[in-house]
C-alpha cells in the first residue's frame, strides 16, 4: 500500500505528516521552508509511494474560507500540475493549531519546546491527516 501526506501549509513554514503503508498510523514527518516545499515533496515522492496528498483547508467559524485560503489554492494548483496522479483532499483544518498546542502541553513539554512553531506546525499536520483517517 501507499501512504498518505497531509500539508499544513503556511506562509513561512509547512507541517507535513505521513501515514504508515497500512494508512492506520498518522505520524508527524517534518516541518519545510515553504519555499522550499514543492521539491521536499518531489523528492519524498521518488523515494516513497505516496496515493494521496491531504491538503488542510483553512475555515472560518462560520464556514467561509480564511485568508489564507487564495495562497492555498495557488499552491494546490502547482501541486497538481506537479503531481498529476496524486489526488489532493481538503481537510477542515479548523482548531488545528490550538488542539497541537494542548497536545504539546499535554506531553509535558518544556515552554521552550512549546514556542518551537516548527513542532505547532507538524503537530498540525498530524492532526489534519487523523481527522482525514478517521472520516475515510
Amino acid at each position: 500500500m501507499s501512504k498518505i501526506l497531509a500539508i499544513d501549509y503556511g506562509i513561512k513554514r509547512t507541517g507535513i505528516a505521513v501515514t504508515d503503508d497500512l494508512q492506520i498510523i498518522a505520524s508527524g514527518l517534518t516541518t519545510v521552508n515553504t519555499n522550499q516545499l514543492l521539491s521536499f515533496l518531489t523528492d519524498y515522492v521518488k523515494k516513497e509511494s505516496v496515493e494521496t496528498f491531504v491538503v488542510g483547508q483553512p475555515k472560518q467559524m462560520n464556514y467561509t474560507d480564511s485568508e489564507s485560503e487564495i495562497l492555498i489554492l495557488k499552491f494546490i494548483d502547482k501541486l497538481n500540475n506537479k503531481f498529476p496522479n496524486i489526488p489532493i483532499i481538503r481537510e477542515d483544518e479548523r482548531f488545528t493549531s490550538k488542539m497541537a498546542f494542548q497536545t504539546m502541553i499535554d506531553s509535558g513539554l518544556s515552554k521552550k519546546k512549546r514556542r518551537d512553531k516548527a513542532l505547532v506546525d507538524e503537530i498540525s499536520a498530524t492532526i489534519i491527516l487523523q481527522s482525514y483517517l478517521y472520516s475515510k
